[in-house]
């Protein structure tokens, strides 16, 4: 395992772009972010856009009413959760 980090965005809609600014200064090319709550309103933000790898929990994404991202992935909490053992931190930014 490589020394990866999941970032676990879960903040409210006014606060995020504030931890997106903490975000920029410590993301990694092999990073992923997982978009939480009020957070994944902010989806179109310009740094989200140039990540490769933004995952959002099925239950989050029913507030993005069918607007999604080509970087997005939904995934269920069976598979946020394999997704956590793939990183060596999973880091929660709020």
């Amino acid at each position: 395992m490589m020394n990866k980090s999941l970032y676990l965005l879960q903040s409210s809609f006014s606060a995020t772009p504030a931890a997106l600014e903490k975000l920029a200064q410590v993301y990694g090319p092999e990073d992923s972010v997982v978009l939480m709550g009020e957070s994944v309103l902010q989806f179109q933000q310009p740094f989200l856009q140039r990540l490769d790898r933004i995952y959002v929990l099925d239950t989050d994404a029913e507030i993005l009413a069918g607007q999604t991202s080509e970087h997005m992935q939904i995934i269920s909490y069976a598979e946020f959760a394999d997704l956590c053992l793939n990183y060596s931190r999973c880091i929660r930014l709020n």
